[in-house]
């Protein structure tokens, strides 16, 4: 490409910054106040592109009518937002992090089927700005109006938003609120009108990016999981409550991105860089870069700690025998499954979904309980034990049961790699550096059609012949239940309590003379080992793969099912696992609004069981037999 041609593309560059500041600066705001990672976030955008074409289709004749509408939308998707503040998280402020996150993907799964049921399933295309339809000649080339006017739109309503949050009382509490929330609480300011306030605000802004991008994007149902992913590069790389710093941060990644598809196909040394298929590894690897080196952001400052300290966790008890009891029971039903298939043809299909989604589970609670690290992006892992069982059997012709074998310590290889980093951090920063290398897996697998299929993916994964059928439910029956009781085992051991020991007391760890990071490391890599082998049965199990397996819904999946069973009992994974994935199977059968009812389901859950259905259970045994210890444990 010409010099004139990559001048353009920055142009579009600066626009495409504009629209990722709008939802950015949203998220940001509201995580900067309330605390909450709000994964809807991205619904509230794509629910602003819908809206906004809604009313454009009826007044938008004219350039008044269009600029109503895409101001009504906005205006709408904010009262949305108050309202959801008011009924729902008012309820959860004071809930752990997690469980923010997890009423949040609810909604979600809710606003999702509500936008399939008031618009239906086709992609939506809004007509052109009227009266910026047009394109004028810069640097030699026709470059669109629209463009412009987005490029205009970014710094305006960043001026904007500088001259509310500084130049107005209502602004000055929010700055407080973002600094020490606790201590704007103490000097008596209604903290329940501030967040809904802020969060109607944030969701305004997050919709009319939305909006403005009717004349260039078609509304459809898969951009909430593609905007909140996008936002949270921008939030974490800007400074997480950093207005400036998010302006900024979708300059630097819009410029990044559009340079790659300016820069084309390059040939150095012979060999030939596809910068065009960078684009999506380009944004998460500069967020993972950002978070190693500066994880508060490039505007951003050290979270304060907070005032509201979690009570101390119970210690981890042996299983009681009653426990013991139940789990082999359950063994006993699954083992004789496969021969009730004359009355029961469904089940088994069911119970090894079950099993594999239990292992999955199991393995991110190994570092999420015990460990005190908190991933948002374990899918890594699962997808690379999945991807290594087929390329070891399609590329490498391996047989099936070595394949099954290695495909582990290639996700281990995954977790030893990324880990190294992640546990560097904590919190929320962590967090979000497990999703930037589970994105950049994706990435690759998504953009190398070569050797992964790409979107396709890659079919023909089965079993060995004689590992087919009930041969094979049994072979994973015997690892998952081998896989729980040796991460049991590993966690009663002195390994375990020191992984303990470096979460609940970092620095009396490390006096006591426990390598805590090192302890993490391994921990890190063990979940890894795990989630892959997970993955690998799961490839075997369907047959086929796909980018969705290492997808930011796949670690959303094993964040509900954890969460759902309970963070603090051993047993939890494996009931939040069979509930969620039940749940799921139910739902999908009894309607087409399947993630609506699931969803439903979920904040249920949460709002009836927040310490889990496991901890919740373990506290009702404590009270019936007056045990002060972790029963369920």
């Amino acid at each position: 490409m010409d010099l004139t041609g990559f001048l353009a593309q920055l142009l579009n560059g600066l626009a495409e910054a504009s629209s990722l500041f709008l939802v950015a600066a949203g998220l940001s705001l509201i995580f900067g106040v309330t605390r909450i990672v709000n994964f809807a976030h991205g619904s509230l955008y794509m629910l602003g592109l819908y809206v906004a074409y809604s009313i454009v289709e009826r007044i938008g004749a004219t350039p008044l009518g269009f600029w109503s509408g895409v101001l009504l939308a906005a205006l709408a998707v904010g009262a949305l937002g108050a309202l959801l503040e008011i009924v729902l998280l008012r309820r959860i402020y004071r809930a752990p992090e997690l469980f923010q996150l997890l009423a949040t993907f609810a909604l979600v799964l809710i606003i999702n089927d509500a936008t399939l049921w008031l618009w239906g399933p086709e992609d939506l295309l809004g007509r052109r700005a009227p009266g910026l339809t047009g394109a004028v000649t810069l640097l030699g080339r026709l470059y669109p109006v629209y463009n412009l006017v987005l490029i205009a739109l970014g710094p305006i309503v960043l001026l904007l938003m500088w001259l509310l949050l500084n130049r107005t009382r209502w602004g000055t509490l929010v700055r407080a609120a973002t600094q020490d929330r606790e201590m704007l609480g103490a000097l008596g300011v209604n903290q329940a009108w501030l967040f809904t306030g802020v969060f109607a605000l944030g969701a305004m802004l997050a919709a009319l990016g939305g909006a403005v991008q009717l004349p260039r994007e078609a509304a459809s149902l898969g951009l909430d999981l593609r905007a909140i992913g996008e936002a949270f590069v921008i939030v974490v790389v800007g400074g997480m409550g950093s207005i400036p710093g998010a302006y900024a941060a979708a300059l630097l990644i819009a410029e990044i991105k559009a340079m790659c598809i300016g820069l084309g196909t390059v040939t150095v040394a012979g060999m030939e860089l596809v910068f065009p298929k960078m684009t999506l590894v380009a944004e998460f690897a500069v967020m993972a870069l950002v978070l190693v080196f500066r994880p508060w952001g490039l505007f951003g400052r050290p979270q304060a700690a907070t005032r509201n300290l979690a009570p101390p966790e119970a210690p981890l008890l042996p299983a009681t025998h009653a426990l013991k009891a139940l789990a082999l029971a359950v063994l006993l039903v699954l083992a004789l499954l496969p021969q009730l298939t004359p009355w029961f043809p469904y089940a088994p299909v069911l119970a090894l979904d079950v099993m594999i989604a239990a292992l999955y589970a199991l393995s991110l609670h190994f570092i999420m309980g015990p460990a005190g690290m908190h991933s948002f992006g374990h899918a890594a892992y699962f997808g690379l034990g999945a991807y290594g069982a087929a390329l070891l059997l399609k590329s490498a012709a391996l047989p099936m049961p070595l394949a099954l074998a290695l495909a582990p310590l290639v996700a281990g290889v995954g977790a030893l790699v990324f880990g190294w980093f992640c546990v560097r951090l904590s919190g929320v920063y962590l967090a979000m550096l497990t999703l930037a290398f589970a994105q950049i897996v994706w990435s690759v697998v998504f953009q190398w059609d070569g050797y992964t299929g790409g979107s396709n993916g890659i079919i023909g994964v089965w079993p060995a012949d004689f590992l087919a059928g009930d041969a094979y439910y049994y072979l994973t029956l015997v690892l998952v239940a081998g896989s729980t009781v040796l991460l049991r085992r590993i966690l009663f051991a002195p390994f375990g309590l020191a992984l303990r020991a470096g979460r609940d007391s970092p620095l009396r760890a490390q006096a006591s003379g426990i390598a805590v990071k090192q302890v993490q490391w391994a921990a890190f890599v063990v979940a890894g080992v795990f989630a892959g082998l997970a993955g690998a049965l799961a490839a075997f199990s369907k047959g086929s793969i796909g980018p969705d397996m290492i997808g930011i819904g796949k670690s959303v999946d094993a964040l509900v099912m954890v969460l759902l069973g309970g963070v603090q009992t051993l047993a939890g994974p494996l009931a939040g696992a069979a509930v969620y994935t039940v749940l799921q199977d139910v739902a999908i059968r009894a309607t087409e609004y399947w993630r609506a009812l699931l969803g439903l389901m979920i904040l249920l859950l949460v709002l009836a069981f927040p310490q889990g259905i496991a901890g919740y259970a373990a506290r009702v045994f404590r009270r019936r037999h007056g045990q002060g210890a972790e029963a369920a444990s």
